[in-house]
């Protein structure tokens, strides 16, 4: 069983969690302390046998979850918040499981990623789920790069210490007047939603910001004028002229016109 943990308020589970953390011969929680702390807040006493499932032990660990499957058990998994296999452990049992022809059932609850998505104010009709982005900055740059002209609403998570830098990786490669909301500890006491442009939102995560951390960002709208690459180079060109150098200006057109910083210097460099 796959069981949905609260995203922020522990009033959020259902009765049906209560019973089955109070009822399951394993349990396998992504940190067994933060598990602990719910079933005390849910007043709920665990009886079976509880450990340890998350990213570093996931591997290991799901076939010996498996087996306890096999011999009957009932196995719930939790996460610390959300959906379990969702940028969280579980994907690994669940799909093990399946090919041993075992039943896999989840329990539903909250989700940081469509929560966030419904209070965006952006289109929510198509979306996609894209995770963290990468940490390094040509990966992730590359990542972001591929994703331009992706026509449904993407979901992101991010780390608060990385927010300014990946949402100045967005607004590089969507445009700084992309659409987007930062939702900031969903369902908790300070619960944030911030929306505007890429470059807005950019400038202002640049403050810092803390707490959990979901970015939904508007998908690319098909037929939108898109920038002409001589007119972007002319531009280039009449910077530097000004004394500006020439990756600067690069940089700066590249950022203002939402295109991607290394397919100008390219066309620069092809024209020279």
């Amino acid at each position: 069983m796959l069981a949905g943990a609260p995203i922020g308020r522990a009033g959020d589970v259902s009765p049906r969690l209560r019973d089955l953390l109070g009822e399951a011969d394993v349990v396998a929680a992504e940190d067994t302390r933060r598990l602990r702390r719910l079933a005390a807040e849910l007043e709920v006493e665990i009886t079976g046998r509880v450990v340890s499932y998350y990213d570093q032990n996931e591997a290991g660990r799901a076939q010996e979850l498996l087996e306890s499957l096999k011999e009957g058990r009932t196995v719930v998994v939790i996460t610390d918040a959300g959906m379990p296999g969702v940028s969280d452990p579980g994907y690994r049992l669940t799909s093990l499981a399946v090919e041993a022809g075992i039943t896999v059932t989840a329990l539903p609850g909250p989700s940081a990623v469509t929560t966030a998505l419904a209070v965006s104010g952006l289109p929510s009709d198509r979306f996609c789920f894209e995770g963290f982005p990468p940490r390094k900055t040509g990966e992730r740059s590359r990542r972001l790069g591929a994703l331009a002209r992706e026509e449904r609403t993407m979901v992101f998570f991010e780390a608060p210490h990385r927010l300014a830098e990946s949402l100045g990786a967005m607004a590089e490669a969507f445009g700084a007047d992309r659409p987007a909301a930062v939702c900031r500890e969903l369902t908790k006491t300070y619960e944030e939603v911030r929306r505007g442009g890429l470059g807005e939102l950019a400038a202002w995560a640049a403050g810092g910001v803390k707490g959990e951390i979901t970015v939904v960002v508007a998908g690319h709208v098909p037929g939108a004028v898109e920038p002409d690459p001589d007119e972007l180079v002319a531009e280039v060109e009449r910077r530097v002229a000004g004394g500006a150098q020439r990756k600067l200006a690069v940089a700066e057109v590249a950022k203002e016109a939402g295109v991607q910083k290394r397919e100008l210097y390219d066309l620069v460099h092809k024209r020279l």
